[in-house]
């Protein structure tokens, strides 16, 4: 940071805390460098990391994911930590920085205050159910067509039903305004579904039970060729 300011440090460092309590992750390390040569006096550089450990038993591999298997999607909060380069593209924010500060009645809010939703954790709703879990998949960089394949074993295919869910406003916005075609949306945000679950179809009741906002967007089925993903 370009100055080191304790009462700024104390607010960062407690965010930090909270968000680590709030998982039951363990904040066991920092530091804090003032570069004023580097960062002016008001701005600063945030960097973290979380170490994570798990029976080998235990790890979700995909392995077991069969056709005719489940796919559930759990809501975004926004668009989450992907897409702000084009966003930025679209709305020649840096051009132009006055345009976060546009109001527009479909988000109810400024652009600005919308693309600042923080990122929503998955892991207190998860932890309960991940024994029943076949496969995860969280929706960050690359969209649907990044993240959903990767966990896929050969010859299957992941038939994605884009009408099961609504589309959060924000990214109805940004496909307007940057007239971007849909097959580029799902390659880039999460399109309102932040992490994807594989399940059998024995388990969904268990799943929608203890994940209200669960959406049934789609299954899992032989491929007839090399794709490891449709959207419809």
């Amino acid at each position: 940071m370009g100055k080191l300011l304790p009462k700024r440090v104390e607010s960062i460092v407690g965010g930090i805390a909270q968000a680590c309590k709030n998982v039951g992750c363990a904040l066991i390390g920092g530091e804090t460098a003032e570069m004023p040569g580097i960062y002016q006096a008001d701005d600063y550089d945030l960097v973290g990391f979380i170490v994570g450990a798990v029976e080998k038993e235990n790890i979700i591999t995909g392995h077991s994911i069969a056709s005719g298997d489940i796919i559930l999607g759990l809501p975004s909060s926004g668009l989450h930590t992907n897409g702000y380069s084009l966003v930025r593209k679209v709305f020649k924010v840096d051009r132009d920085p006055s345009s976060l500060q546009v109001f527009y009645p479909e988000l109810k809010r400024t652009l600005g205050e919308e693309l600042l939703e923080p990122h929503c954790c998955y892991y207190s709703e998860l932890k309960p159910v991940l024994p029943l879990v076949k496969g995860l998949a969280h929706i960050t960089g690359g969209g649907f067509e990044g993240n959903i394949p990767r966990i896929l074993p050969q010859g299957l295919t992941a038939q994605i039903d884009k009408d099961a869910w609504p589309v959060p406003p924000v990214f109805r916005l940004i496909r307007e305004q940057g007239n971007i075609k849909e097959a580029e949306m799902y390659q880039v945000f999460n399109m309102g579904i932040g992490m994807v679950i594989i399940c059998s179809p024995q388990r969904v009741a268990e799943f929608t039970a203890a994940l209200p906002k669960t959406k049934k967007i789609g299954k899992v089925v032989k491929s007839t060729d090399s794709k490891k993903i449709t959207i419809t």
